[in-house]
């Protein structure tokens, strides 16, 4: 952990900590524009065994990775979907930063019972190879 830093104006009792940031892995952000999603539809995507994955180059200039979820009612309930969805977040959240490029959009789709059944390392490793074919 970095010491305290003390404040602009010299007071002791104002001391805060800063976290580290880690420089070299590009920042996650949600997709959250209607717009942004349709965008990702129309761009390229590959399947696999538990989601869907879409990618898109942004071409802005802007170096974070943009990602967005979503599933459909055929998943299941509002809880399925909801666990669905989890799922999709923590796996785009350990392969993203790694795999992902700088200045891509990414909509990951969850599949009908299969996101939510298949073990995590294996949902990691759908997510890692889908995005192998996808940057190809």
């Amino acid at each position: 952990m970095t010491p305290p830093v003390a404040s602009v104006d010299g007071n002791s009792a104002k001391n805060t900590v800063k976290p580290a940031v880690v420089s070299s892995c590009p920042q996650l952000v949600v997709l959250q524009k209607r717009s942004d999603f349709l965008a990702a539809a129309r761009a390229r995507r590959q399947g696999c065994a538990s989601m869907m994955v879409q990618a898109r180059a942004r071409g802005d200039g802007d170096p974070t990775i943009r990602v967005g979820y979503t599933c459909s009612k055929k998943v299941g309930n509002a809880v399925a979907r909801n666990r669905a969805k989890r799922r999709l977040r923590e796996a785009a959240r350990f392969v993203l930063p790694h795999e992902g490029l700088p200045g891509h959009d990414y909509v990951l789709i969850g599949r009908a019972e299969a996101t939510a059944a298949r073990p995590f390392e294996a949902l990691k490793a759908d997510l890692a190879q889908a995005l192998a074919k996808l940057h190809k």
